[in-house]
């Protein structure tokens, strides 16, 4: 049986725990809104894209469109997960569907080319068998974002140009809200044509479109890079969103069990206090009635 002394020890150890759990949810709290504001902000900025693509297509979307699509030879994955633990199944389920999707698409291992932000995602798609060719870590921030897109669009440009990889996928989990998130995939390039068609389809919104001097390739090619910068950004701030969201929720279930532990070991304290002062009020009676019993 435990006495008073190791419950209190039990209990101050499992109150400190419980001030950290709180810490940590709160900063999980604070920086899915954190994400949530960089994916709002991308907003403009992407219409601003779509705009230029549209001027663009609208005057050559024949030149543009028409060109044959490449089958899918050698394949670029991009998933996104986690550098620190405490987050649910959020690398497993990622992994899990990267690595399902790229088994559908019917390209073999020696064929795919991945890149892995994170590296606990890293380690379950290499347990699967699936070897990492480029790790990097996850920003601690969103100021810590752009630098690793950049990177990565230079990682893009050496598989293709390089190793002839034709296609580039990104995989990464979709922040829903609350704790809720999904996995989701987007086809990075090439691009996808039925997209840049609704686009070019789109109503203009003044009676003429802006006049560009410079050559029409050029511009479209600037603008893919900058649809480039737009969907890894976004698929960084919505990773790490739902990481986040994946720890508040790890977080509110520990707090729980912390709680009822605690209420627990109240309980068990107050039980053990109430039979230590029994037994020591039982004492004082003994030797009350010995004492009688002697001067009789």
């Amino acid at each position: 049986m435990q006495t008073t002394e190791s419950l209190k020890r039990r209990m101050k150890s499992a109150g400190d725990l419980l001030s950290v759990v709180k810490t940590m949810k709160a900063l999980a709290a604070v920086s899915i809104r954190q994400y949530q504001k960089a994916v709002d902000s991308l907003r403009d900025y992407n219409r601003t894209v779509e705009m230029g693509l549209q001027v663009v297509l609208k005057e050559r979307m024949g030149a543009t469109l028409q060109r044959k699509t490449s089958t899918m030879k050698r394949m670029g994955v991009i998933v996104f997960g986690s550098d620190q633990g405490l987050c649910g199944q959020l690398n497993e389920q990622i992994s899990a569907f990267t690595l399902d999707y790229a088994k559908t698409a019917g390209i073999k291992k020696e064929n795919r080319k991945v890149l892995s932000i994170g590296a606990r995602v890293a380690d379950y798609i290499e347990d699967a068998g699936q070897p990492i060719d480029e790790l990097l870590t996850t920003p601690s921030s969103t100021a810590g974002i752009t630098p690793l897109v950049q990177e990565i669009i230079m990682v893009i440009d050496e598989w293709h140009f390089h190793n002839n990889v034709d296609h580039f996928f990104l995989f990464y989990n979709k922040y829903v809200s609350g704790a809720i998130y999904h996995p989701h995939m987007v086809q990075l390039l090439p691009v996808n044509r039925e997209w840049l068609k609704e686009i070019a389809k789109k109503k203009w919104d003044s009676k003429s479109l802006p006049i560009f001097r410079m050559d029409g390739d050029q511009i479209f090619s600037s603008l893919i890079r900058e649809y480039l910068f737009v969907s890894l950004y976004r698929a960084f701030a919505e990773s790490l969103a739902s990481e986040n969201a994946s720890r508040l929720a790890s977080m509110q279930n520990a707090e729980k069990n912390i709680e009822e532990q605690m209420q627990d070991l109240h309980v068990q304290f107050h039980r053990t206090r109430q039979m230590t002062i029994t037994e020591e009020l039982l004492d004082i009676v003994s030797g009350f009635e010995a004492m009688q019993e002697q001067a009789s």
